[in-house]
């Protein structure tokens, strides 16, 4: 599972998510799904919005691992 903080960059940049979606190529619906945690991006995809927001990947999305058949998930 990918979690991500993009709302939160966003936010502190002042941008809209139609803003963030011109700037990487994609559909304002797209930004609103990565956020939502409903579409993981490419890697490109989020190269370029980690670049956008002037930071690394990792500052932006967190991959997590499920660990146990109860449901909790462990970070890498």
């Amino acid at each position: 599972m990918i979690r991500n903080r993009m709302k939160e960059h966003r936010a502190r940049l002042g941008l809209k998510q139609e803003d963030l979606a011109r700037m990487v190529g994609v559909r304002r619906e797209t930004i609103g799904n990565l956020e939502k945690g409903r579409y993981n991006p490419s890697l490109v995809l989020a190269w370029n919005i980690a670049a956008v927001f002037g930071v690394s990947i990792e500052e932006v999305f967190t991959v997590e691992a499920e660990t146990s058949e109860a449901g909790s998930y462990r970070s890498f």
